[in-house]
């Protein structure tokens, strides 16, 4: 479901929400009134919190469970069904800070307080996640069944027959996961947890955290008397520095404990209506110049690589008077028709806006590409005012251009321009929406060019715009350009994370970085091809693998801003309360799916798949399956004759769980079909689900053209909603009335010829 269409279908829910009598102790609690529809932003009702929604398509089953009241009766039914906010009667939050990563686990509880007591509905969770957050898993409890999610290889999901619609679970937006949790009784309680991971962002040796914390008025309870609890734990585990000072925070924390490099917080209370504010907080690690390190860690009971874990970290400090690097920078763009729009238009305000923070000293040029390529300048210009606004300009009158999108030669005459650079550190920025067909090859020969050109080659950082392009060959451009990835689905933030990307590429402050010890040490595995040049706007954190014992010594070098040579040991200790297999399996799962892609390996594979089901993180190469447990209640045996009021029952899973098979959540390989078609990110619609295909595929020809003229698409979404069963039926009574000569009439009802007209 569009965001677009999720918030309307909110604003139905509140609406319909105004059916439930709540009774004499209620608290009045007004839906707040949406702004004009011309002033509407698309994101107006989006969850800011985690939210539970009952789905409504009949609104005949509106009510209080509790208080049933004479309603109205009302005609029709809603397609796509309302979605009805439900209160919240707990929350609690538990976050886990390590490095620069941190592990959200939400607990609340959620009343179906807007159905009959003798009716159903499905109720929809979703998940607003904070900067690059990854679902980890959902567990749902109710009084007769519990839920919950795991990863399967796609070898095995092929046997499952149960396949979710599309609503069943996916992304609304990047950041948003949504699972649908089937028939729930009205006035039930429903507990849940939520777990995910996200980046902590870091910025002049501050790390901040921001969790979306931020519950409409309309989630607390009506009635004034029910006890609302809030609770928020915090720990921190840095393991990085001594110094570690809070800074800053959004709820009142009272610190519970410290210990050298750890500190943990508390906040709970008793409220009259829920948190308004997203959940906020910031540390420094006190150190002006560059530090780095090496954390060592064994293997898990359950890991299915048993060779040691380690993490290289290096932070730039927060001298700001540190000498940043003359700059020679090529920015390489995509202005071919699928760009068209908001796309290519944040691309150029990013652009302007990265031009402007250039120094005199440094030069750039601009390189628009699609079938042909367009140069600002045949050579690169200093960055003087006047040359700056020539580029402005020049960019601004660009608009797109039709025809294919040919990668290969505008990063060719990028690398050319940039190839006789002295005294500055050279880079690329490449911008694209688009997969072409010779990925492989241009890898291979950025590989051989850049190792050909020695040192300070250039650095080439990559941007993907929608899920047409192949993001895996985006990012291992960028693992072997030494740079740094970004990508944005989401065309609302195409503009924002392109700015963070040439922000944190345009501030590199140490440049060709190598580790003595992983060139040395062959029993040392590392993900990244080559390492990243370390930015003032982020540390810098890699992972990986390794056998026997680890060298007692290990160096760092690379070169400073000002040219001149930095040497460093690093500090090696092994990590304590740190799940580093867990920690870094998103950056592992990304980096080895790109290797993967590259090198078509079936190892790397299921390296993978083996790695994502562990950590419960998503891939290419599995898939999120619901478990469905039923539960039978029994009643504790007494060695007396009679039973005592309140005593416990105990609760049985009485088979296995019935396994639901949820749509593809992974982004995929690109789709050259798309990009040669120039189909604009987020204008596709969406893909049929499987039994829609298989009745369309298995009707003859003649039955298609019947198919074409006599229904449209709110047809075919309505037979998309049919079951398994009822599709193969419909076929089969196609097929027969084929057989039978029917052939021929239908030919000449649907397709006459000009004799009959």
């Amino acid at each position: 479901m569009a965001e677009q269409d999720f918030a309307k279908a909110v604003e139905d829910g509140l609406k319909l929400l105004k059916r439930v009598y709540l009774g004499k102790e209620r608290r009045e609690v007004a839906p707040p009134k949406p702004p004009p529809l011309m002033e509407r932003s698309p994101s107006w009702y989006l969850p800011s919190a985690p939210m539970v929604y009952a789905v409504i398509s009949d609104p005949r089953v509106v009510d209080n469970p509790d208080i049933p009241s004479y309603q109205p009766y009302v005609h029709g039914m809603y397609d796509p069904p309302a979605l009805i906010p439900l209160q919240m009667m707990g929350i609690n939050l538990e976050v886990d800070c390590y490095v620069d990563t941190a592990v959200i686990l939400v607990s609340g509880t959620w009343r179906v307080h807007c159905v009959m007591g003798s009716r159903s509905c499905d109720c929809r969770i979703a998940v607003p996640m904070g900067d690059q957050g990854s679902i980890l898993g959902v567990e749902v409890d109710t009084p007769t069944k519990s839920y919950s999610t795991i990863l399967i290889g796609d070898k095995e999901s092929k046997g499952l027959g149960k396949i979710a619609r599309p609503e069943g679970g996916g992304f609304l937006k990047p950041h948003i996961f949504t699972l649908t949790i089937p028939q729930i009784d009205g006035g039930t309680n429903i507990s849940i947890k939520l777990r995910w991971s996200q980046k902590l962002s870091y910025n002049e040796g501050l790390f901040s955290l921001t969790v979306p914390f931020r519950f409409p008025e309309y989630v607390t309870p009506a009635i004034k008397k029910i006890s609302k609890k809030e609770r928020i734990q915090l720990n921190v585990n840095s393991t990085l520095a001594m110094g570690i000072l809070c800074k800053a925070t959004s709820h009142p924390l009272k610190e519970i404990g410290r210990r050298v490099g750890e500190f943990n917080f508390l906040y709970e209370a008793e409220i009259l209506k829920w948190s308004n504010t997203d959940f906020s907080f910031s540390y420094s690690v006190s150190s002006d110049n560059i530090f780095g390190g090496i954390l060592l860690q064994s293997p898990s009971l359950y890991d299915y690589d048993r060779r040691d874990l380690f993490c290289f970290y290096l932070f730039p400090g927060s001298q700001l008077s540190r000498k940043v690097f003359r700059k020679e920078v090529v920015f390489v763009v995509d202005i071919s028709d699928s760009m068209q729009g908001s796309p290519l238009e944040s691309t150029k305000n990013a652009i302007s806006a990265a031009l402007c923070k250039l120094s005199p000293e440094d030069s750039f040029n601009i390189i628009a590409f699609s079938s042909e390529t367009f140069q600002f300048s045949t050579s690169m210009e200093l960055a003087s005012k006047e040359a700056i606004e020539r580029a402005t300009e020049w960019i601004n009158t660009k608009s797109t251009v039709g025809g294919g999108t040919n990668l290969f030669i505008p990063l060719e005459k990028a690398a050319e321009m940039l190839s006789n650079t002295r005294g500055s550190i050279p880079m690329i920025f490449l911008v694209t929406d688009g997969s072409v067909e010779d990925e492989r090859n241009i890898c291979h020969w950025v590989k051989k060019r850049l190792t050909n050109q020695g040192s300070l080659c250039p650095a080439i950082h990559t941007f993907g715009i929608g899920s047409f392009c192949n993001h895996y060959f985006l990012r291992m451009l960028a693992m072997i350009g030494r740079g740094e990835y970004v990508a944005a689905c989401d065309l609302d933030s195409v503009e924002v994370q392109m700015k963070k990307l040439f922000r944190k590429g345009l501030s590199t402050v140490l440049a060709n970085i190598t580790i003595d010890a992983f060139d040395d040490h062959k029993e040392i595995e590392v993900y990244y091809s080559r390492i990243p040049d370390l930015s003032l706007e982020s540390p810098l954190t890699i992972c990986g693998r390794y056998q026997g014992s680890f060298p007692d010594s290990v160096k760092v070098k690379g070169i400073l801003g000002d040219l001149s040579s930095f040497i460093m040991d690093l500090k090696i200790q092994r990590a304590k309360d740190v799940p580093l297999d867990r920690v870094f399996a998103r950056q592992q799962i990304d980096l080895l799916t790109a290797r993967t892609w590259f090198s078509e390996n079936k190892q790397l594979e299921e390296k993978v798949a083996k790695l994502s089901m562990l950590t419960c993180n998503i891939s290419e190469y599995t898939r999120m399956v619901l478990l469905e447990k039923n539960k039978i209640v029994q009643a504790a045996k007494h060695s007396g004759t009679s039973k005592k009021k309140g005593d416990p029952h105990k609760i049985v899973v009485s088979e296995p769980p019935e396994m639901i098979l949820l749509q593809s959540l992974s982004v995929g390989f690109g789709d050259p079909i798309a990009t040669a078609e120039n189909i604009r990110p987020g204008s596709q619609e969406p893909k049929l689900p499987e039994v829609a295909e298989i009745f369309i595929k298995s009707t003859s020809n003649c039955c298609g053209q019947i198919w074409k003229r006599c229904c449209c698409m709110c047809c075919i979404h309505c037979c998309s909603k049919m079951n398994t069963q009822c599709a193969t039926t419909l076929t089969q009574l196609c097929t027969a009335l084929a057989c039978i000569g029917c052939l021929d009439c239908c030919s000449k009802l649907c397709c006459p010829s000009q004799d009959d007209r």
